[in-house]
């Protein structure tokens, strides 16, 4: 028998990407391949893309130009551009970097075999086409492999918002939601191969509106999101559900209650807000306003007082002043973030925003850093305030010590624990004992 091809994956960005590279692998490994971890020994080098960062096209040209000597040393080695930019630069990638032999956008990628076979017969691939078929439906025979306790799984994709700072309407397209019976199928599948939690994934993942036939789990006809949480709640096996990334003016009152009833929803909540100004969010095209977003959060720890909030922030968007700015920091202090991630706004060539005037980078800098000077002193106090609490913890994998096993809390904290008899996937009640920089330590409840 021949040996069998290596297939090697860096991904870029979000966890949707996370989510996308694992179909990219099960599609190739019905041509022969097998994956690797080192591009050194591969067959095939895959990058998949982000758009979101700053100069993201750059760094991806930057990094292929560190595969051209793998590429002169093995003719044969066939190297693809996937994801966001490679929707978005398209031929410009073969142009710049002629030794890329494929590029395939986030919607097309269910046409990997197809592409791969036209490279083994010396011919560039291009497919940035958002296909009529759906790519999920063409990937649903995967491999039934051991799966680790937590997975990802992608129900909605694409944004109608069209934020003036993002790209994610250009490359990912328009909002589409997956049938809610198929979801519930890949669901049951993945607990089957050994997953106890979930995590919904979508670019705009509350504005689910997910079909279902008649009989799937009640009446047919469009599914919220909450009602499709309630749906994965009733699987047995699957014993916590998370979703990311929410948009305010998606959270709806049934996926609020559901926040506060549902027992396996866990008490976490990213929920971008991005400004705390109102002229700015308004610049933004957010189409909230800081009032309804704390209004929001108000319901929310209603229904959930432990919720746990975590958010996003753009500082130094154009226009913005010292006024804007410290409402920013005004709405964090009522918020009170448990996690946030904030940037500083950098251009994407073609939204609205990039055509105005910006910011000094210096004016930016120090904007960035008190605003993450007041995130980390919410983030310590959410933390430290954890202490003395059971929480349940679901184990992933052995810790740096030996007898050490490492989770994540119902609130998303990384716990450490010393004890015989842990293994990956287990799910049990921990007292927390102390607060350490970016991990808790805990003790098994007897």
């Amino acid at each position: 028998m021949s040996e069998p091809k290596k297939l090697f994956i860096k991904t870029y960005g979000c966890q949707m990407n996370v989510y996308d590279s694992e179909r990219m692998a099960e599609a190739l490994g019905g041509q022969g391949y097998v994956e690797t971890q080192s591009p050194d020994d591969a067959d095939m080098i895959l990058l998949n893309t982000c758009h979101i960062r700053e100069k993201a096209a750059e760094k991806v040209y930057s990094e292929l130009g560190r595969y051209k000597g793998l590429k002169a040393a093995k003719p044969d080695l066939k190297i693809g551009v996937a994801g966001c930019v490679a929707q978005a630069e398209g031929e410009e990638i073969m142009r710049r970097q002629p030794m890329v032999d494929l590029v395939v956008g986030p919607q097309s990628y269910h046409r990997l075999p197809e592409l791969e076979a036209k490279t083994r017969n010396g011919e560039k691939a291009l497919d940035t086409d958002f296909p009529e078929e759906d790519k999920f439906e063409v990937l649903k025979n995967r491999p039934k492999a051991k799966r680790g306790p937590t997975a990802f799984l992608t129900v909605q994709e694409g944004c109608d918002k069209f934020c003036a700072f993002c790209v994610v309407p250009y490359t990912r397209g328009a909002e589409v939601s997956r049938p809610a019976d198929r979801i519930l199928t890949e669901a049951r599948d993945l607990v089957e191969r050994g997953v106890r939690e979930i995590t919904l994934l979508g670019q705009n993942v509350n504005a689910y509106h997910g079909s279902a036939p008649k009989g799937a789990n009640g009446e047919g006809g469009d599914w919220s999101l909450a009602r499709l949480i309630w749906a994965l709640n009733d699987i047995d096996g699957l014993e916590r559900i998370r979703f990311t990334t929410s948009h305010p003016n998606d959270m709806t009152d049934d996926l609020i209650e559901a926040h506060g009833t549902c027992p396996k929803l866990m008490p976490y909540l990213h929920l971008p807000v991005q400004s705390g100004s109102d002229r700015i969010l308004k610049r933004m095209n957010r189409q909230h306003t800081a009032e309804s977003y704390l209004a929001i959060i108000d319901q929310l720890r209603k229904a959930r007082p432990d919720l746990l909030l975590s958010g996003d922030f753009i500082v130094g968007f154009p226009e913005e002043t010292e006024e804007d700015f410290q409402a920013t920091l005004d709405i964090i202090r009522a918020s009170n973030y448990g996690y946030a991630y904030s940037f500083k706004y950098s251009t994407r060539p073609g939204t609205p925003a990039a055509e105005r005037d910006q910011l000094p980078e210096d004016v930016k800098d120090d904007r960035l850093q008190r605003l993450q000077a007041l995130i980390t002193e919410q983030q310590k106090a959410a933390q430290d305030a954890m202490v003395g609490k059971e929480v349940g913890v679901l184990f992933e994998k052995p810790g740096r010590l030996p007898g050490q096993m490492v989770g994540k809390s119902d609130h998303l904290h990384a716990v450490h624990v010393e004890a015989d008899g842990l293994t990956p996937g287990d799910l049990r009640r921990v007292r927390i004992i102390d607060s350490g920089r970016n991990s808790l330590k805990g003790a098994l409840v007897e």
